[in-house]
């Protein structure tokens, strides 16, 4: 965020434009976010679910827990370089005022973008679940017998 040097100019809502770039930039970490937490969860916890979960006879939803845990981690990890490739993208935040960064509008397209990124980045990062061997049905079939 800028801080502009001119007071009336500080005080008109952003343009359109900006408010475009704002959402960009505020989506392009999240993308990366999104995709990285949902990857990594879907890996851990089925990893976790077919050896450990096996062994101690935890449930998959225990080991799905454990697989978000195991991808919180990795995202901690992981921001900094998350953010810089972001970064080097080369969608920079446009000169607002702090005025108008306060501004509602302003505020909405924040939120809005990073809705949009976790959301994006989200059904990315499902994508392990393409290549996953698929659970059979447990419960016999009445035909079968």
């Amino acid at each position: 965020m800028i801080i502009g040097s001119d007071t009336n100019q500080s005080k008109e809502p952003p343009s359109l434009q900006q408010l475009k770039l704002i959402f960009i930039h505020q989506a392009l970490p999240f993308i990366g976010f999104g995709f990285l937490d949902n990857f990594i969860m879907i890996i851990a916890g089925d990893y976790i679910d077919t050896t450990i979960g096996v062994t101690l006879g935890i449930s998959t939803m225990a080991a799905a827990g454990l697989g978000n845990a195991v991808s919180d981690v990795a995202g901690i990890g992981s921001a900094w370089y998350v953010e810089t490739i972001a970064g080097k993208i080369g969608v920079e935040y446009p000169k607002i005022s702090e005025a108008q960064s306060d501004m509602p509008r302003t505020r909405w397209c924040v939120q809005l973008g990073r809705v949009f990124g976790i959301t994006v980045g989200c059904l990315l990062g499902m994508l392990p679940l393409l290549f996953l061997p698929r659970k059979h049905d447990t419960k016999s079939n009445p035909e079968d017998t």
